[in-house]
């Protein structure tokens, strides 16, 4: 077949096309005549697009502090491998050799993971190296978190050693948020703490908020504390009025 006949065939092949409303019936009366006769070939080119795909797109979000480097776990476990021995002279040439190397987001890292296997005292010790670097920043939030743990184990005197480190830092900044963290951590068991924050706060020009003083008077009230719970009272009111209703929304709220 030569190319003017194919170019008929084509032809015809469209006409009849038109003519048949049945798409699937067109395809194959198409198909045929592009087929040609009994031992005819066609050649045809075919091209192949090959896309990629942006995997990017699927990656999940960091999750902070729990996405550790192989520096940084393999760092943990020789802290702790050496920490269980009960050899400081080994922790502290760990400390050189490999903490003191890690960049400042895997050492923060390596100190909260120690944190959340409740690693208290490697943490602490940890902790006062990070205290060391020259681009440490005193963060409330940080020191909310370790005094939380410190007392779920009943490390008494560790969180008043901690706090009073806390009191004596520069450069706090005025976190609400944090702040109302640390009172959380407080009140249960450390009450006259959790005062002493509050006036910390104040220091700082922290300006205590509703949950602040909810906080701090339901929970003084709550280990009869009555006396503090007074006085701090008399603070909320000189912001929110004599009425402080929403410390009762709050009782309704525990309550319901």
């Amino acid at each position: 077949m030569n190319l003017s006949a194919t170019q008929m065939s084509l032809s015809t092949a469209c006409t009849t096309l038109s003519k048949t409303p049945n798409s699937i019936e067109n395809r194959r009366i198409l198909e045929n005549r592009l087929a040609g006769p009994p031992g005819f070939a066609t050649t045809r080119k075919m091209t192949m697009i090959i896309t990629m795909r942006d995997r990017s797109k699927n990656r999940k979000p960091l999750q902070k502090g729990r996405n550790l480097s192989i520096e940084a776990i393999q760092t943990v476990q020789a802290l702790k491998r050496a920490n269980k021995k009960n050899d400081d002279h080994s922790l502290e040439q760990l400390f050189g050799s490999k903490f003191r190397r890690l960049l400042k987001f895997d050492m923060m890292a390596v100190l909260r993971e120690l944190l959340r296997q409740n690693e208290c005292l490697l943490a602490l010790k940890v902790f006062e190296d990070v205290r060391k670097e020259y681009w440490y920043k005193p963060q409330v939030s940080l020191y909310a978190d370790m005094i939380s743990v410190l007392a779920s184990h009943g490390l008494s005197e560790k969180v008043e050693l901690l706090f009073m480190q806390l009191k004596m830092e520069t450069g706090l900044e005025p976190d609400i948020e944090a702040f109302n963290a640390l009172l959380e951590s407080l009140i249960n068991n450390f009450p006259e703490i959790a005062v002493e924050c509050f006036y910390l706060m104040k220091t700082i020009r922290c300006e205590p908020d509703k949950s602040s003083f909810q906080i701090l008077i339901n929970g003084l009230e709550s280990k009869g504390q009555i006396g503090f719970s007074i006085i701090v009272k008399q603070e909320a009111q000189k912001y929110y009025g004599e009425s402080l209703e929403f410390l009762e929304e709050k009782e309704e709220m525990t309550v319901s």
